[in-house]
């Protein structure tokens, strides 16, 4: 069921590997076939070089596994959330890379700066609220979901404009029409939070960052995307 799906998943996870973000068993990428309505996900506690695409677990909407050998990734309702929310998306990715997890763990957005960000997000890239003590002994990974939600509803912000999320003490979430344009958007994001991180140390960290200027974030991010887009073939 779903080989061609599995077998993107399976790439676009691997590709984590070879881009530098992840290590052992940190960080999943799914994926939603909405001729199905099924989400392939990579299974729970698996070495990546152990993967097969016949490992990727198949599973509705509401988590009931429809195909698989193994328990799905443990961040699978947090997948799951988010594919609800953001019906535009087809893909999700999640992983602990470094610069990102950073701003998550210091509960800072990473701000758009620059045109390398403005390339690919449309502003900054939020970070939620921490979750609450009955949120963490609830049902923490789906409430993990709902606080993204909740962030970029009460933000009035995009999932298509700003196509990543930073938990809150935790790390980031990326999503893309398909898995390659997730990871890909994971693999931005690294770099722009990193890039952020050394910017924000130049202007000496505790002082307030200085936006970049709202005519070239409106330039970059709209040559690219959206119905006046020109950039590319």
């Amino acid at each position: 069921m779903l080989e061609a799906v599995r077998q993107q998943v399976l790439e676009a996870n691997l590709e984590l590997v070879r881009r530098g973000l992840v290590i052992y068993t940190w960080g999943n990428v799914s994926a939603y076939d909405k001729d199905s309505g099924y989400v392939v996900i990579k299974p729970s506690g698996i070495e990546y070089e152990q993967l097969r695409a016949e490992d990727m677990v198949v599973l509705d909407l509401e988590g009931h596994v429809i195909e698989g050998h193994y328990k799905p990734s443990s961040d699978t309702p947090t997948h799951l959330v988010l594919y609800q929310h953001f019906p535009e998306i087809g893909a999700v990715v999640h992983t602990h890379s470094t610069w990102a997890a950073i701003f998550a763990q210091a509960g800072r957005d990473i701000p758009a700066l620059g045109t390398t960000h403005a390339d690919y997000f449309y502003g900054s890239v939020p970070c939620t609220r921490e979750l609450t003590a009955d949120e963490i002994r609830g049902e923490y990974e789906k409430n993990t979901g709902a606080v993204i939600a909740e962030t970029f509803a009460s933000r009035g912000i995009s999932s298509c404009d700003v196509p990543a999320a930073l938990v809150r003490e935790h790390g980031p979430f990326t999503w893309g029409r398909d898995p390659q344009e997730a990871v890909y958007h994971a693999v931005v994001l690294e770099q722009v939070a990193k890039m952020a991180y050394h910017t924000m140390t130049l202007q000496q960290i505790g002082a307030e960052e200085k936006p970049m200027q709202l005519e070239l974030l409106d330039k970059h991010y709209l040559r690219k995307h959206g119905a006046n887009a020109y950039y590319g073939q």
